[in-house]
């Protein structure tokens, strides 16, 4: 399945080598496929220094962080795994609940013998970052959370009466079916309705990310991360009724023309040590519609945390 999936990506971007470069990481840096907990998990890995784990979220893959990593490869062991089922990851049955892709990722740092990292999240990333800092709280000196919130925690039941996240909902095999060969139509959705201006998300990126979502599975897999919601929503208020609280230190950012300060208001209720941050001139697509602020707010955090 692997080398379908490889050969079908390498022809879909066969035609198109401009887009490659924009989503290039920096040389040196390894690209490897880790076996782990069920999945096939797509990793990009290099740098040299503490370890820093970056996830993406929805609509993305691991690639929206190549500016990120760029910069933090100066003094860091960057890792960026694409989500189980999205980017170039394994496509499971399952699996989607974000409490058995925190093992994904213990899976991933035990193989690459990191024991300890600095989490920078986005999105979907967020969720799957807060279980991996819940399961493992020794595991995380910090914890940067951007712009999307955590299932059960703070004022849920609230953000979901937005109507804006419809998607939440939409799901199952007729879903599918209508989006099939519309991934672009659908996803243009998401980067449109998103963001601060539009066009800041770039049209080179757009295909890019369409290309990926159309993958075998890929449509699949999206709506699944979805569905997982409610499982989520019952392991992590669990884990809050236990009493415990997350003590690392933990940066809340939203993006000015989306979460905004209110990304420090959700994190409070899970979290002892929280910091905000505001990227301006951005919605949600941080690393598209400003990703030199966002850069700089990322590594000063993470070199202010003795």
């Amino acid at each position: 399945m692997r080398l379908i999936l490889s050969a079908i990506f390498a022809l879909l971007f066969a035609t198109a080598p401009a887009l490659a470069d924009r989503f290039d990481f920096p040389p040196g840096f390894k690209i490897q496929d880790i076996a782990t907990n069920g999945a096939m998990i797509h990793v990009r890995s290099g740098g040299k220094g503490p370890a820093v784990v970056l996830l993406h979220g929805y609509g993305e893959t691991g690639d929206m962080w190549v500016p990120m990593a760029t910069d933090l490869a100066r003094d860091h062991f960057v890792i960026v795994p694409d989500l189980r089922g999205l980017g170039l990851s394994s496509k499971p049955a399952g699996g989607f609940d974000k409490k058995t892709q925190a093992g994904d990722l213990a899976g991933v740092l035990a193989a690459l013998h990191v024991t300890r990292i600095d989490l920078v999240t986005h999105d979907i990333g967020n969720m799957v970052g807060f279980a991996f800092a819940t399961q493992h709280p020794d595991q995380v000196r910090a914890f940067a959370l951007i712009d999307a919130p955590i299932p059960g925690m703070g004022p849920w039941e609230e953000i979901l009466k937005n109507p804006l996240l419809w998607h939440f909902r939409f799901g199952g095999p007729d879903m599918e079916r209508l989006v099939a060969g519309r991934e672009r139509i659908y996803l243009d959705r998401f980067w449109n309705e998103f963001s601060a201006v539009p066009a800041h998300f770039p049209e080179a990126d757009r295909e890019h990310y369409a290309k990926l979502y159309a993958l075998p599975g890929a449509m699949h897999s999206g709506f699944s991360q979805f569905a997982a919601f409610d499982q989520d929503v019952i392991d992590n208020r669990a884990w809050l009724a236990t009493g415990a609280r997350l003590s690392m230190p933990v940066l809340a950012v939203g993006g000015a023309s989306s979460f905004g300060p209110f990304m420090a208001d959700i994190m409070r209720a899970t979290a002892t040590d929280v910091q905000a941050a505001i990227v301006h001139n951005s919605g949600h697509w941080i690393m598209e519609e400003n990703p030199t602020e966002t850069v700089q707010i990322i590594r000063a955090f993470l070199e202010s945390v003795k």
